[in-house]
């Protein structure tokens, strides 16, 4: 399960985020995580729970954003969106497309930390 280690490297940024913004913990962490990134969003919150405990990120809320895929055809010159698979038809002309514009998402979108001031604070 290679989400483990995808948790691990995100458990690293996070610490050395939190520790940049003196945080004392990590209150929430979220994520987005593109439709056809190769990453299951449940196998990714087992992994946080195994590997969260004793660290900064202990407790913290974990929130997974899905991207759903999107390609754009060169002859309609609109994107539209890959419902599944990994062969991209434009459902209006039928055209195949490999200009895939978003799904391959793998991204530490926003993090929210406590503080000593015990006021939250927001990091994008």
């Amino acid at each position: 399960m290679h989400e483990v280690g995808i948790m691990e490297s995100a458990l690293t940024v996070i610490t050395r985020e939190a520790r940049a913004h003196h945080a004392q913990r990590v209150e929430r962490i979220t994520l987005r995580i593109g439709a056809i990134s190769g990453v299951e969003p449940d196998a990714l919150r087992f992994a946080f729970e195994a590997v969260s405990p004793g660290s900064v990120a202990d407790g913290a809320k974990l929130v997974i954003r899905r991207v759903p895929a999107r390609a754009h055809c060169r002859e309609c010159d609109k994107d539209f969106t890959i419902e599944s698979g990994f062969i991209f038809q434009c459902p209006r002309c039928h055209a195949f497309s490999g200009d895939v514009r978003a799904g391959r998402e793998l991204e530490l979108a926003r993090l929210e930390f406590v503080t000593p001031s015990t006021t939250p604070r927001h990091v994008h």
